[in-house]
């Protein structure tokens, strides 16, 4: 039969912590492809943003022929260009315009979907707990209970000066 001692065991584990944390192993280097690039940003970046109209580079930075023709009408004059040569120009430059910044998108629904999501499940969190984990209310909760305390307080008479048996009204048999 096989008998393991701490100490053995100790030193498998070692040599297995040791292996996975190494970065000659296997398992690391196969980690190579997933590592996510990193963006250099000193260098112009482009980007569609409300508060910074102007981006520091063109959204199409490699041009088709009839781009680069287009482009070589541009800095004649612009009466000569149709609407459309327009647009394409400024597409070149920017991927959407203000209006299209500005369009709502429908995340609001995502966020309120998972705000109600999370209100009902913790609604269901609160119903097991009130059945299957809170003990059953006291008896002295009942209103027939609490009824026939305050009578018995009454007839006791408590506190007939300033507190609740000044409040009733022995000869009616009524609150004041």
């Amino acid at each position: 039969m096989l008998r393991l001692t701490a100490g053995r065991v100790g030193e498998l584990l070692s040599r297995r912590t040791v292996a996975a944390f190494s970065s000659c192993s296997v398992r690391m280097a196969s980690h190579g492809h997933d590592v996510a690039e990193q963006t250099d940003m000193s260098l112009p970046m482009y980007w569609d943003r409300l508060d910074t109209p102007l981006p520091d580079k063109p959204y199409r930075e490699t041009l088709s022929a009839t781009d680069k023709s287009l482009k070589q009408k541009e800095k004649g004059p612009w009466n000569n260009l149709s609407k459309e040569e327009k647009l394409e120009l400024y597409r070149m430059s920017f991927n959407m315009t203000y209006a299209e910044m500005k369009r709502p998108s429908s995340e609001w629904k995502t966020v309120f979907g998972g705000i109600f999501f999370f209100i009902g499940l913790t609604g269901l969190i609160v119903l097991w707990q009130r059945f299957y984990v809170y003990p059953p209310r006291p008896r002295t909760l009942d209103d027939e209970w609490q009824s026939m305390q305050v009578k018995r307080m009454l007839d006791m008479r408590v506190n007939p000066v300033e507190g609740f048996s000044a409040q009733w009204d022995y000869e009616k048999g009524q609150w004041k």
